[in-house]
């Protein structure tokens, strides 16, 4: 179990990220032609039929290796044409789900998501070969990677390896599958989207194999009237489930892989575009997507071909899968830490006004041994300063006043890992 007190454990996941094992993984996804989510079902050498099942068997054979240690099925439903300018003709969005159930904590999910589905120049042309290398061969094939490796432990809550389809038709399948997990009553930690991973060559010029962006909402769309207001007087405008999800990863990540440049994005996706972690956060669950720092517009949503001495497409060459390697030992370390870690506080209030001290007070977390305090600059993107008070569950900090920072709360079990920080959500009142 990753529950030694040493965490050298994560950096050998970082080591046995294998970018070889990535590369014949995209490429054999890029082989079945299409894997437009309207493609061929049928046939065991294209499409998206063919490509849904050997991922299906690509999990089946991981689990072989670890007692059978994954669930894995489909999660499917049924898109119609009506009302849906993108979809071709009716069919079933078919998701590859497999499930690494925790010991502890077996409702508790942390999920990383890669695309199956790939597209042509013309969404609604199912029939074009759409290679699909970098978007997203490049973000199953990591999913599948972090599969292999994290397999060999056992983690305290549920990790959940995620193929989905019909992204570019809609977002069908995360819309789908967040349905299906609120349907279930899960108790979604984090929702991981990687899509494109595996490019360093931006169409800006910059070549980078570092730099990588964590976008997150500032907020969730489900937040009610009374945390409207609270946020109006109290702040937390930038410090919803999801901002707080991409902190965790800037921090794990600056920790354990010092070399990489995680930049937080502060919006949902793209400017204008959307991601699969939207249909999650729609549901109030926290989520981010994982992607490259510099894009190439000349190899996205393109038909492979050469046009005015620039070649389009996105094809298996343009894949750096060292650097996708890189981008899933990101994924896999920050997996692997929140699933080692205990649950975070649900209640944390917050008082000191017209005082020179920041009072703070949480619930009892069961399986914390301890709990730390942060707080930054109201305009800082970082947890800047933190100081761990102990087993208790209300501590104030004496010098320091409410009115120039913001602050949260993490729990800490016995092996040391930490909760992701939570902002305050109650007032404490004279």
């Amino acid at each position: 179990m990753l529950s030694a007190q040493n965490h050298q454990q994560i950096y050998n996941i970082v080591d046995a990220i294998s970018a070889d094992r990535i590369q014949q993984d995209v490429k054999t996804l890029t082989e079945f032609g299409t894997r437009n989510t309207f493609s061929d079902t049928i046939s065991n050498t294209r499409g998206i039929g063919a490509a849904r099942r050997w991922i299906k068997n690509e999990f089946n054979s991981i689990s072989n290796t670890c007692n059978s240690c994954l669930k894995v099925f489909y999660q499917k439903d049924f898109v119609t044409k009506e009302g849906n300018p993108r979809v071709p003709h009716d069919a079933w969005v078919v998701n590859v789900v497999a499930i690494q159930k925790g010991t502890k904590y077996p409702n508790r999910y942390i999920i990383m998501t890669g695309d199956i589905d790939s597209r042509a120049s013309n969404t609604m042309d199912f029939t074009t070969d759409a290679p699909g290398a970098n978007d997203n061969a490049s973000g199953m094939a990591g999913t599948i990677e972090a599969a292999r490796v994290l397999s060999q432990y056992q983690f305290e809550s549920s990790i959940v390896y995620l193929g989905l389809s019909g992204e570019e038709q809609g977002l069908f399948g995360g819309a789908g599958f967040a349905a299906y997990a609120k349907a279930n009553n899960w108790d979604i930690i984090g929702v991981f989207n990687n899509d494109m991973i595996g490019n360093i060559e931006g169409v800006d010029g910059v070549i980078d194999n570092r730099s990588f962006r964590i976008f997150s909402e500032p907020v969730p769309p489900t937040e009610t009237e009374r945390e409207r207001k609270m946020r109006r007087f109290y702040g937390g405008e930038v410090d919803g489930v999801s901002r707080q999800l991409a902190r965790y990863i800037y921090k794990t990540t600056k920790t354990y892989m010092p070399e990489m440049n995680p930049i937080m994005i502060y919006r949902l996706d793209r400017f204008g575009r959307g991601g699969h972690h939207r249909p999650f956060n729609d549901l109030g669950f926290a989520g981010i997507r994982i992607m490259e720092a510099h894009e190439n517009y000349t190899q996205q949503h393109q038909d492979v071909r050469t046009e005015n001495g620039i070649e389009y497409g996105d094809t298996f060459e343009h894949v750096n899968f060292d650097y996708t390697k890189k981008l899933t030992a990101v994924n896999a370390i920050n997996l692997a830490s929140l699933a080692s870690s205990a649950p975070a506080p649900t209640t944390v209030a917050i008082g000191g006004i017209v005082e020179a001290a920041a009072k703070l007070k949480w619930n009892t977390v069961k399986g914390a041994v301890g709990y730390k305090i942060y707080w930054r600059d109201t305009t800082s993107p970082t947890w800047d300063y933190s100081r761990s008070v102990g087993n208790v569950t209300e501590f104030t900090l004496n010098g320091i006043v409410i009115d120039n920072y913001y602050f949260g709360v993490a729990s800490i079990n016995k092996n040391g890992f930490e909760s992701p920080v939570v902002f305050p959500n109650a007032i404490i009142k004279k």
